[in-house]
């Protein structure tokens, strides 16, 4: 029987991952500190508590064993992937979408944001000049992906954008599920919630993984980004997640650089889309997604309601979201008053052009086609 590691696996993408491992027929060990025990795994997984942080406490607690497969979701990659050199067939690691650059600092690319969608062929944070500024943290990350394949050059790399689903802890749907919970009518949404922001439901990021494992010839040597194969808008995304809890909000849209107080819903400092695409393990490994983004927010929502996070616990402060109600009604109040005089003179100055291929386009009272003529 074929051995296979697992470093982390008991995150949210981890217990699908090692479950999906155990049906294609592999013995699997996770190796984790045991702070966080899934009961998604079965007792037939052994444990092998210790740092993953720490290489020698990992080198300790490994002796001389080897693997047919290794898949690292957590911990020190760069170093676990030179420690496991010479001793492992497979070797499949995960890191993230910051390796491109603008992921973090997104208007200081010309022109300001990052390219729609953005693919693995993408501009990268190690391909920059020594003049271009990068977090040290996303430089890192980026450094590490390189270190992987340069230990082990048939080596499968993953991006992962923000994960979502049960297992979550510091879970972004949060932020609207307590909104809903404690009764508020109207939700802020800078620019109307039209940022396009990537994300992957656990179910979804751990099968995409287990494709890779189901396609070692093409997918060696390669990287890939994982995400759902759609991205909703923030809005989307806030209705499907009021939806599934059965409520409406308001939606307030406020300008980016006044809607102080939703700017974390962004997930990032700017308004700039952050979109990746799967593109390339949908038509190289035939990877599609297992739950539709619209079935796995609800899901994800109704989880958060039976399940909160602890109002002003460490999972809910990491969110950067104050729950300001006072401030949002004060600052919905004064936005509302401001737009007053703005709606006279927009109604004024309305060009009033209609979309001919609106279905609300009345198509009898044209009287001829608007072409140019010679």
């Amino acid at each position: 029987m074929s051995r296979a590691l697992v470093v982390g696996g008991t995150g949210p993408t981890g217990p699908h991952v090692v479950n999906g491992l155990i049906e294609r027929g592999f013995a699997v060990s996770i190796l984790h500190t045991g702070a966080h025990e899934s009961p998604q795994i079965p007792e037939s997984v052994k444990h092998i508590h210790t740092d993953p942080f720490d290489i020698e406490k990992v080198r300790l607690a490994l002796e001389d064993q080897t693997y047919d497969l290794v898949v690292v979701m957590y911990g020190r990659l760069r170093e676990l992937a030179q420690l496991f050199e010479g001793r492992v067939e497979r070797f499949i690691s995960v890191g993230g979408v910051p390796a491109y650059t603008g992921w973090g600092d997104a208007d200081a690319l010309w022109p300001a944001g990052m390219r729609v969608p953005t693919r693995e062929t993408s501009r990268l944070v190690v391909n920059e000049g020594p003049d271009f500024a990068v977090n040290r943290k996303v430089a890192n990350i980026g450094l590490t992906e390189v270190a992987v394949l340069d230990s082990h050059p048939t080596a499968s790399h993953i991006r992962y954008p923000w994960i979502y689903g049960p297992g979550q802890v510091a879970s972004l749907e949060h932020s609207i599920v307590r909104r809903v919970l404690d009764g508020r009518q109207h939700l802020i949404l800078p620019d109307g919630g039209m940022t396009l922001q990537s994300r992957a439901y656990a179910v979804n990021a751990a099968h995409l993984l287990l494709t890779i494992v189901d396609n070692p010839k093409v997918s060696a040597g390669e990287i890939y980004n994982a995400s759902d194969e759609w991205t909703p808008t923030m809005a989307q995304w806030a209705e499907i997640i009021a939806d599934a809890l059965g409520h409406r909000f308001e939606i307030v849209s406020i300008p980016w650089e006044y809607a102080t107080l939703a700017q974390r819903l962004t997930v990032r400092g700017t308004p700039h889309h952050r979109v990746t695409s799967c593109e390339k393990a949908i038509f190289d490994l035939g990877y599609r997604d297992l739950i539709d983004p619209v079935e796995a927010l609800a899901l994800t929502a109704r989880n958060l309601a039976e399940h909160p996070l602890e109002r002003g616990g460490a999972a809910e402060r990491s969110l950067s979201d104050l729950f300001d109600y006072a401030g949002e009604d004060r600052l919905i109040a004064t936005w509302t008053s401001a737009m007053e005089q703005v709606s006279e003179v927009a109604k004024d100055v309305d060009a009033g052009t209609p979309d001919r291929y609106s279905a609300a386009f009345d198509d009898s009272e044209r009287t001829g086609w608007t072409t140019i003529k010679k």
